[in-house]
Formats: C-alpha cells, structure tokens, sequence
C-alpha cells in the first residue's frame, strides 16, 4: 500500500512511479482514477481499480494476488491511520502486505505552522457525532487536531462548540485544506471571521493553545466569566472549577459585605478572584500546593481587576495556622488530608460562618458529612449537574459536565 498526499500521482517520487508502470494492478480511490488513467496513457498496464467500495475490490484483490500479481493500492496519507490499512489486514496475512505511508494532513499541517506536534492530541469526528470534541475541550490540550466530516462534523461544529465551551478565548483556530496539493490553503479563523465559501471538503481544523488575552476587567460579566479566559496551570490545564460549578459555589457562600474568605486548594484562583468581585470589601486569603500558584493566581487577580490579600504556596491543613479566623472556606482541594483540612477549618470558622466543599464522590461526601454534623453545623447537600449545548446537524445537542456534588455547613450564629 502507498500513501499519498492530496497531490495525488504529482506528489510521488520517480521511484515510486517506476513501481507504478511495473505494477500489474494498480487500486486507487476515484478521485485519483482520471489522473491515472492519463498517465497510463495508451500502456495496456497497469489494471486500474477504484478502491472506494471494500465489498467490490476486496475479492479482486484476492483473485490478483492468488494469480502472483503485482499489485499496489493508492491511499491518502498514513493507510494504517484511519485509511484502508485496518480492512486489509483484517481480510490478508500481515506478511503478504507491505505499507508506504506518507505525511499525514495531522503532520502536514504542524509542519506547514512550524510547530513541533509531540504535545498534539487529535480526535476524528468521520461518522462521529462531535460531543466527545466537547469532553476533549474540557481537558484542555495544548494543541487539538480534528478530522472533520462534513456530514456530521465539519469546520463550523468545531467552533460552534469551541464556542459553547466558552473557550474561544483560550485557542487560535486554524483551517486547513487540500494539505499537500499545490492549491493547499492553511488559513487562521478569528473568532467573527466566516468560514471561505469554498471551503474544501477535505478540510481539518486545528485548535493551538494560546494566552488568552487580557480583558478590560469593566467588561467583564460580573460573575461567570467564561472558562477560557483564566490563565491555568501549564501541566494540568484543565484543572479549574467550570463555569456553572462555579455560579453555584459563589451563591452557597452567601458572601458577606467585608470578612475573611480561605480558598483552600485555590488552583488558579477562579472561585475565590470571583469573590472579590463580587464583594471587593472582603479579604480572600489563598491556599494552594502547585509551585507557581501565587504567580498564576495574583496574574488572574490583575485580569479581574482584584487583588487577593494573600496566596501561600503551601500544604493545608499546617498553612492555615498562618491566616487570620475566616468567615467563609471553600475547600476545593484536600484529597486525603481533606478530613484533617475540615477540622482545622472547623476549629476557626467564626460564628455564622459557611463552609463549602465540592466533591467528585458520593464516598467523600458519605466520609465529611458526619463531621460537619457533629461539630454542630446545619447541612445542606446538592448535586450540580450542567449540560453545555453543541451543535449536531441542525440542532443542538447537550454534552454533559461532570456532576458535582455540594456539601455546605453553617454555623449558628452566636445569640
């Protein structure tokens, strides 16, 4: 099997040429077949086949190389990335089979950027609906290939749902069509910009990871702001309270004029730089492991236009010896210490004062519970559940977030 670009026979050494003319057969997908046949010219070989319907060539095949022939089948790009490759081996012994992949559009797309595609993640959405693109989204990844299918998912899904995601900040999109071909267009979409009304079918869209820019704080939304417009974590990019998670915690802190806020396991200060916004006369004091947190926390703070009165970069439950008695914890962080972290708060927290936690497990929430009860605390559990809209044909389909469950706990104030 020999791979091709979109150049087709133009894109093929002389050597493999050569091997062409010696071929017996020569297999091809259709849109190949005139420009073989015209290079054929009037040579009474090779045999020329269209490769585009398994059920019909697949015996032909067969009946050639039981015959001793020489046969070469042309294929887009890599035949054993989402080519004819899979099929093959699945009807014909491995060793009968020899493959010649060329560039990928993945790698001819990198290469045509200058960027290095080690970091890269792709999904194909060729007869796939588009909502794990949504799932993928969500983890963030540096750079993100999709394999369009204009049927089901093409170039403006992929924004639509980069949209949706409340992203578009946090990504340039790139088009690129015909890779390969002499007419090859690589072109970036801004986010206003129409798609080309020639837009080729043979199109793939890339998503390259950028530093959002940075928002006049006055227009922002007063609480909500979109996911992709936080500065993250370079390691773990996608590790942020969401959106709609975040809307509710900020309801359940019932965030007072003035007083102390712990954001515990702050991560890149979403929930606690919304507080402050919302309240600039509190105090927010932040606490978070990660190496860098302070930077990346005080950096989202300057975007908000806020500024948080501290950001320890340290291990809780032993760094909150160090913070003045909070009027309002939110512990977003913790793992297996949270229990120890729990108490520590429960030992501080003022009169009146609200605890939140957001949790993964129905474990976690089975394992903390108790202990808010027993230090006399009122109780209140929700779930958060959300769904975010992506396009699918022409309606809309509703991906899911993961659920987050809410254990809140208050303390009587004093009489």
């Amino acid at each position: 099997m020999l791979g091709t670009d979109a150049a087709g026979l133009a894109g093929l050494s002389r050597h493999w040429q050569d091997r062409l003319r010696r071929a017996d057969l020569v297999a091809a997908p259709r849109r190949l077949l005139a420009e073989l046949e015209d290079w054929r010219g009037d040579a009474p070989a090779p045999d020329l086949l269209a490769s585009d319907r398994p059920a019909e060539l697949l015996p032909q095949l067969e009946r050639a190389l039981a015959a001793g022939h020489r046969v070469v089948l042309l294929a887009s790009g890599d035949p054993l990335w989402f080519g004819i490759g899979r099929l093959l081996l699945q009807h014909f012994p491995a060793e009968r089979l020899r493959f010649h992949p060329a560039p990928t559009s993945l790698q001819l797309a990198f290469a045509r950027l200058g960027r290095p595609w080690q970091d890269a993640a792709w999904i194909s959405l060729h007869g796939r609906d588009p909502e794990p693109l949504a799932a993928r989204l969500q983890q963030r990844p540096a750079a993100l290939v999709v394999l369009t299918d204009p049927a089901r998912g093409g170039a403006a899904e992929v924004r639509g749902i980069l949209r949706a995601s409340g992203l578009e900040a946090a990504y340039q999109v790139w088009l690129g069509e015909r890779l390969g071909h002499p007419a090859e267009r690589l072109q970036r979409l801004g986010p206003a910009d129409p798609l080309p009304p020639d837009l080729d079918p043979l199109h793939l869209v890339l998503l390259i990871a950028v530093e959002p820019a940075v928002p006049a704080p006055q227009a922002l939304p007063l609480f909500g702001i979109p996911d992709g417009l936080w500065l993250q974590h370079a390691d773990q990019p996608g590790l942020m309270t969401k959106r709609e998670v975040r809307i509710q915690l900020l309801a359940d802190l019932e965030l007072p004029e003035t007083g102390v806020l712990w954001d515990i396991g702050a991560g890149v200060g979403s929930v606690g730089l919304e507080a402050l916004r919302l309240r600039p006369g509190l105090e927010l004091w932040a606490v978070e492991r990660r190496a860098g947190a302070a930077a990346l926390i005080g950096a989202n703070g300057t975007r908000l236009g806020v500024r948080p009165a501290a950001v320890l970069e340290a291990e809780a439950p032993a760094a909150l010896a160090q913070l003045p008695d909070p009027d309002r914890v939110l512990i977003g962080g913790g793992g297996r210490d949270r229990r120890e972290v729990l108490q520590a708060v429960l030992g501080r927290l003022r009169s009146g004062g609200v605890v939140v936690l957001p949790l993964a497990t129905v474990e976690a929430l089975a394992q903390l519970r108790p202990q808010l009860e027993q230090a006399g605390l009122g109780v209140a559990v929700t779930q958060i559940q959300a769904w975010r809209g992506a396009p699918l044909a022409e309606g809309t389909r509703l991906a899911p977030l993961n659920p987050v469950l809410v254990l809140k706990g208050t303390r009587p104030a004093a009489v």
